[in-house]
């Protein structure tokens, strides 16, 4: 038995956390998980603690049972000095990194595992941390998980095993709110202000969304991000489109949760929310939170060719390293450089010691098209938000002041 110490102490020690996690939660039984999508793998989460208990537990011979992606860390591996990233920072992150390389873990360091190969199918039971990637295997690939924490999601690394409880049961699926969605989205911004409006309101229940026809993988990406940011949601239902959405239909005629209507105002006021910047000027200017998409770097690309970014503001196109090495094989990242802005892979500003570097680089406003970041950026960042499209973000970029 995995709790006895017959498999070795750090597989006792894994199931003895699962255990009692079960048993706060009054999870029946263990079930099979089939990947890890581990949170904490960043030393800005991990801090000092969790780097040693990570070290701890590979040195006492543990190794990873199941498919381990990484997610998001502090620093770019091959950038870290030019982003202003400090040594000691990028001392730790290799070493957090190096331990869980040395149970088996695969370094993807990204938010988004499903662009990369970690994909699960309809109804297999994983154990994902990070709450956008959360949203969207929960939402749009129908995957079961909950929003495991780093202990948690290294033990069932360790053991390939989780509680039976939450989003992993029927029973837990159903929708507590009612969106309809009364005006048109016209691409990430305003899904990702749908999301901010929608997750503040739903908290952490579980929106069914009526009115949205035929979304991107990167508008259910931002969507999911924004929910899972501005409230706590780690799924949701799109009429017609996501894959449980027929049955959740069956569930919200039955159950009859609260209805809201969200229209161009709504909308309007969610941009208005986001942006908090005061000044014009802009500092940094942040795409890829979640991590971009090829089709994502492409468009940078697209609009940064032939053009120069300003000198004094610094752009960010935040990536995973498959990604960033597809960039590189189609040019894509010679033209971004070319206009003075960086692919960084790895890390992305809520994951950085994003305050140390605002400080050293002089960064106090950030533009950005990202719902998440806009709404982590004061807190987390030390950067005050401007928010709209890429186009927008881009031009910023190019004349170093917002123009909405």
């Amino acid at each position: 038995m995995m709790a006895d110490g017959e498999h070795g102490p750090a597989v006792e020690s894994a199931m003895k956390i699962l255990v009692a996690l079960g048993g706060i939660f009054e999870a029946e039984k263990l079930v099979d998980v089939t990947s890890v999508h581990m949170p904490g793998s960043s030393v800005v989460v991990s801090g000092d603690a969790g780097l040693q208990f990570v070290e701890d537990t590979w040195q006492a011979d543990a190794t990873f049972k199941v498919p381990t992606t990484l997610n998001t860390g502090a620093i770019d591996f091959e950038l870290w000095r030019t982003l202003g990233i400090s040594e000691s920072i990028a001392d730790k992150q290799h070493r957090l990194t190096r331990a869980y390389e040395g149970m088996g873990a695969i370094s993807l360091h990204s938010c988004c595992p499903y662009l990369s190969g970690n994909i699960p199918r309809a109804s297999e039971q994983v154990a994902w941390g990070e709450s956008s990637a959360v949203a969207y295997a929960n939402s749009v690939l129908s995957a079961r998980t909950n929003r495991e924490g780093g202990p948690a999601a290294l033990a069932s690394a360790i053991t390939g095993k989780a509680p039976l409880y939450g989003y992993r049961l029927d029973e837990n699926r159903g929708s507590t709110l009612v969106v309809r969605v009364d005006t048109e989205l016209a691409g990430i911004t305003d899904y990702g202000a749908l999301g901010y409006h929608v997750g503040r309101i739903a908290g952490d229940g579980v929106p069914f969304f009526a009115g949205i026809s035929s979304p991107t993988t990167d508008e259910l990406k931002m969507l999911g991000a924004a929910l899972a940011s501005s409230g706590a949601v780690a799924l949701f239902h799109i009429e017609h489109v996501t894959p449980e959405s027929e049955w959740a239909s069956v569930f919200v005629e039955s159950n009859k949760p609260e209805e809201i209507d969200v229209g161009q105002g709504e909308l309007r006021d969610a941009y208005s929310l986001l942006c908090k910047a005061k000044e014009t000027s802009v500092d940094l200017v942040c795409i890829g939170c979640p991590h971009c998409s090829i089709q994502e770097v492409a468009e940078v690309a697209g609009l940064l060719k032939g053009k120069r970014v300003r000198q004094n503001t610094a752009f960010w196109v935040c990536t995973s390293a498959p990604v960033k090495t597809l960039a590189d094989r189609l040019g894509l990242t010679k033209t971004i450089n070319d206009a003075g802005a960086l692919i960084v892979r790895d890390t992305c500003p809520v994951l950085a010691p994003m305050k140390d570097i605002a400080s050293k680089m002089n960064y106090r406003t950030v533009a950005t098209n990202s719902a998440k970041l806009a709404n982590y950026a004061p807190g987390q960042c030390n950067l005050m938000p401007h928010y709209g499209d890429l186009k927008q973000c881009v031009n910023s970029a190019i004349e170093g002041k917002w123009a909405p």
